[in-house]
């Protein structure tokens, strides 16, 4: 009869396996565009196995979300404009790329301003996450705006888009629905609700 035994991994063994870190072999550029650029990397990635990973390259981006918190329902201003990777008009918030040297919170309220006209007298960086790291590298920092003042778009020529202040249950219930279909502005919407909520709650407790 014949027995197979699979020993248990050391302890010690597998931490040291968890912590390893990736080793680039090679990279080299195949595609450099105006907004990103590709790479094909052979890496040998933490466990020893040696892959090719193309990856789109991004400087970053920042997401703000710009809230109007002068009533008891705050309200969130979306944008909704074409976007042709998705070939349709998408509800989104304000967002755009990172110049080279430009700090974030510097291209956040380049980009309300921008895009929106509105400035904001209180900024706080509340998110930060990759869009898609399976192969894509760029991050997105989101800034929720308050504060807020409106004024005079400043569009780029190809950008057309329309703005709306929308109460915050009924950014969510386009977000359940499927009515916004932007990552980003999924997570943020659903923030802004959750601190809520949690905001309400803690005022409630305090009155009992």
């Amino acid at each position: 009869m014949l027995y197979i035994v699979r020993m248990a991994k050391s302890p010690h063994k597998a931490a040291r396996s968890k912590r390893s870190k990736a080793r680039l072999v090679s990279s080299r550029t195949v595609y450099r565009g105006p907004v990103f650029w590709v790479t094909t990397d052979q890496v040998e990635e933490p466990g020893g196995v040696r892959v090719r990973r193309d990856v789109i390259r991004h400087s970053g981006s920042v997401v703000v979300l710009a809230v109007d918190d002068s009533s008891a329902t705050p309200r969130v201003l979306l944008e909704r404009q074409y976007r042709h990777a998705a070939t349709d008009y998408l509800w989104e918030l304000p967002a755009g790329r990172i110049d080279p040297g430009e700090q974030e919170l510097t291209a956040a309220r380049r980009e309300l301003l921008e895009e929106t006209g509105y400035t904001a007298a209180h900024w706080r960086r509340i998110l930060k996450f990759y869009a898609s790291p399976g192969f894509v590298a760029e991050t997105m920092s989101v800034f929720l705006a308050t504060g807020l003042r409106t004024g005079e778009a400043q569009p780029e020529e190809d950008e057309v888009i329309y703005k709306r202040m929308v109460p915050l249950p009924a950014a969510v219930r386009m977000v359940i629905r499927g009515t916004i279909r932007d990552a980003k502005t999924i997570a943020s919407v659903l923030w802004l609700d959750h601190m809520s909520r949690t905001a309400g709650a803690k005022k409630q407790s305090v009155r009992k």
